[in-house]
């Protein structure tokens, strides 16, 4: 017996072209090479590469994929229909675009009569034959098109015979792909909904082009995650922004009327509001409406991806992120708890594993007994939900978090308090002091601190002193130089974010201070909390706490103890 295949949709990643356009965020080219290096990986079947010709920057760029070609997806150069009044043959920048080297052209133009007349001052005529004349030119040298109709929801709102025109001219030139394009990002689900069904019917009326266009097939068949043929009607396909926070769900209104191409980046990176976002997309419409976007071991490496970009473009992954977040299957509330436990069907819409990502249980002042057994178990350790220790552990862990202290965010310090309930907390190393000097100069933003810690190991006093170019900066270089003769591995653990807020700021400098210091050693990453009124204790008890966590972490690996952390 067999089963019909899922209806295909083709996933376009624009991250490295419109999701750059989001304020505060830069990339080299280098960064434009991982990323697309990890897209490739990822099974996106296009990926826009950028504006060759716009910045010295996107030219390299296509130059060096030349050099080192992407294994399975295309990468497409994007660029505008020629200027008015000018010819497609004559425009130096659609020479650019041929120089980039690329198989598949996408090319924008106007559907908005308002944006032609008042944007482009000239006629509706004069578009037209823009688009025309562009998209047979590149045809003729060769290249596949698809192409984007911009503002085309609002155009087709103002004049809708102006805005099905555009396309059929596009269509009849031989552009591939029609994109409809939200590109003020105003438009809703039920009006996205109806205009696709209406551009599937005209296109459908317009019937089949006649002539072979002869292009071949790009890259070899096996390899290659693009259609391998060209369809005498083109594929519609749909690029949604997020200004009415209906992105993700505009693009899904338009998959379910007929559109075969969701356009969309990584994290939802754009200008203004951003784009829609493929890392909601891609599981909503694999896991949810049974489509086939990629394969099932990449959809598993979904949140890995999402970190991975967020990293490179510098940007603080958005940990509440459906699906791919960290907190996307966490679960905080003791009912909640209790009941993931026995069924992870009652508290969770998929199988985070599904995505790559993992179920955290959080434990806070909110947190029951479940919550303290569920993440005790994590970090490996078995408690007895009758237990004396496990009370304990719950009681302190309030009492704590009635001070300041925030466990839900300081996994590690709570790992820390559980083995020091259970009388199983090694002590590595023994603080007896810390002091710190720091010299402020007048006019000058730095500061140099010098840190002093006394210490003790294995019953052998240690005193080191440190510099850096700020107090807490000091304190981990000398307790680092401390303790490193002691043990070696703590010269592969480096701090790698630091957090300050202030609990009660009524009260001014006397204000109780809580820091969060996030700690890793290239493969896993935890974190630890200090609390005071007097920040550099905060900070010191937070530094000290995540040398000793990852001492955890490195002794028990090598007695192959279960461990699991809080992983990267």
């Amino acid at each position: 017996m067999t089963t019909n295949p899922s209806p295909h949709i083709w996933l376009y990643d624009t991250t490295l072209r419109d999701g750059t356009q989001r304020e505060g965020l830069s990339v080299s080219i280098e960064d434009k090479l991982r990323i697309a290096y990890r897209l490739d990986q990822l099974g996106i079947p296009f990926i826009e590469g950028g504006w060759p010709g716009a910045n010295p920057k996107d030219v390299q760029f296509f130059w060096q994929l030349q050099e080192n070609p992407l294994k399975q997806s295309e990468i497409v150069a994007f660029c505008s229909t020629r200027r008015p009044h000018t010819t497609a043959a004559d425009e130096p920048m659609l020479q650019a675009i041929l120089t980039a080297g690329t198989r598949w052209v996408t090319i924008f133009g106007k559907s908005w009569d308002l944006h032609v007349t008042s944007g482009l001052k000239t006629t509706l005529d004069e578009n037209l034959a823009m688009i025309r004349d562009t998209i047979e030119f590149f045809r003729s040298q060769g290249r596949r098109v698809i192409y984007d109709a911009e503002h085309w929801f609002d155009g087709y709102k103002h004049n809708q015979d102006y805005a099905l025109q555009t396309l059929k001219v596009a269509m009849t030139a031989g552009a591939e792909w029609l994109v409809l394009c939200d590109t003020n990002g105003g438009t809703l689900p039920h009006e996205v909904s109806q205009s696709v069904q209406d551009v599937v019917k005209a296109t459908g009326d317009w019937g089949l082009r006649t002539g072979d266009w002869g292009l071949g097939t790009g890259k070899d068949s096996s390899q290659s995650l693009v259609p391998n043929h060209q369809s005498p009607i083109p594929q519609i396909g749909i690029h949604t922004h997020n200004d009415s926070d209906t992105a993700v769900a505009n693009a899904l209104a338009a998959v379910m009327a007929g559109a075969t191409m969701v356009q969309g980046t990584i994290n939802g990176y754009g200008e203004r509001c951003g784009n829609a976002n493929l890392c909601s997309l891609i599981p909503n419409l694999q896991l949810k409406l049974g489509y086939s976007c990629i394969a099932e071991h990449q959809l598993h490496q979904l949140a890995e991806a999402s970190l991975f970009v967020s990293e490179v473009v510098n940007l603080a992954p958005d940990e509440h992120a459906p699906f791919v977040g960290r907190s996307a299957f966490a679960h905080k509330g003791g009912i909640h708890v209790s009941a993931v436990e026995k069924n992870p069907l009652t508290y969770e819409h998929i199988q985070p594993e599904q995505v790559g990502n993992r179920r955290r249980i959080v434990i806070s002042e909110q947190s029951g007994v479940s919550n303290v057994l569920a993440k005790a178990r994590s970090f490996g350790i078995e408690l007895d939900k009758q237990s004396a220790e496990t009370r304990q552990i719950l009681q302190r862990l309030k009492e704590l978090e009635s001070e300041g202290y925030q466990f839900e965010a300081a996994e590690a310090s709570f790992a820390l308090l559980a083995y020091e309930a259970l009388g199983d907390r090694q002590k590595f190393f023994e603080i007896k002091g810390f002091q710190v000097h720091c010299d402020l100069v007048e006019g000058n933003e730095s500061s140099n601190a010098l840190a002093t810690v006394k210490l003790a190991v294995n019953g052998e006093d240690k005193l080191e002193a440190a510099e850096g170019n700020g107090p807490v900066a000091a304190l981990d270089a000398a307790l680092r130089k401390a303790l490193v003769n002691f043990y070696p591995q703590i010269a592969d653990f480096e701090l790698t974010d630091y957090k300050v807020r202030i609990l009660n700021g009524h009260r001014g400098t006397a204000s109780k201070t809580r820091v969060l210091v996030e700690s890793g050693n290239g493969s896993q990453r935890w974190t630890t909390i200090g609390v005071s009124t007097n920040i550099l204790a905060a900070s010191y008890q937070a530094v000290v706490e995540g040398l000793e966590y990852g001492l955890l972490l490195h002794f028990q690996g090598t007695k192959g103890v279960a461990c699991k952390g809080v992983g990267v």
